[in-house]
This record gives structure tokens, C-alpha cells and sequence, in this order.
């Protein structure tokens, strides 16, 4: 079983900054693709930031200049910087990857991680 665990999130004012990890752990052959998504209430979920193996970056258009991807390879873990955080950065945030076992490619996401800004 491959297991994501989250921490980082809480509330902060605006303006201000987080820093959500995740560690992966199990028997995993291969991390290709680590992410995070959020979801706010009464919206569907997306994507904020990924990051390949090779360390190439994507993000979204509303995080870009403010939010930071970043991965351990050896330690298995994903962090999000968040900086400048706005009211509508508000969401439970997700971590995910993309993985190989087997041979086979699979994916899994954390449990969430509340992040709360207020204005």
C-alpha cells in the first residue's frame, strides 16, 4: 500500500505564508509526477502545482509568482511555499503523485490538509 501523508496547513492572515509537505510511503518503484491540488467549498477540485522527476514545474495561473513547488526524491516528499496568501487561496489542499509498480503506473492522493485565509 503506498500511503500520503500531509502536514502544514492551518490558518494564516492574509498576505501571509505556509508551507504544506507530503511523504509518501510504500513500496513504490518509481515517483513520476508529485502535485498538489486544493478544493474550496462549493467549487470543483484543481490543480495548483506539479513537478516531474526531472524537476520540471507547472502551475496554476492564479499561484504563479506566489506559490513554490518543490520534491525530496530521497526522502519521497512534496512541499508547496505559499507566500502573499489570499482569502481565496482558502481550500483543503491534496497531495498526489503519479507512480510505478510492477510495472504498472497508479496514482494516489492524501487525505487534505485544511489551509484557511483570512482577510
Amino acid at each position: 500500500q503506498v500511503h500520503l501523508v500531509e502536514s502544514g496547513g492551518g490558518l494564516v492572515q492574509a498576505g501571509g505564508s505556509l508551507t504544506l509537505s507530503c511523504t509518501v510511503s510504500g513500496r513504490i518503484s518509481v515517483i513520476n509526477v508529485m502535485g498538489w491540488n486544493r478544493q474550496a467549498p462549493g467549487k470543483q477540485r484543481e490543480l495548483v502545482a506539479a513537478i516531474t522527476g526531472g524537476g520540471s514545474t507547472n502551475y496554476a495561473d492564479s499561484v504563479k509568482g506566489r506559490f513554490t513547488i518543490s520534491r525530496d526524491n530521497a526522502k519521497s516528499t512534496v512541499s508547496l511555499q505559499m507566500s502573499s496568501l489570499k482569502a481565496e487561496d482558502t481550500a483543503v489542499y491534496y497531495c498526489n503523485v503519479d507512480f510505478i509498480v510492477g510495472g504498472k503506473r497508479y496514482d494516489s492522493w492524501g487525505q487534505g490538509t485544511q489551509v484557511t485565509v483570512s482577510s
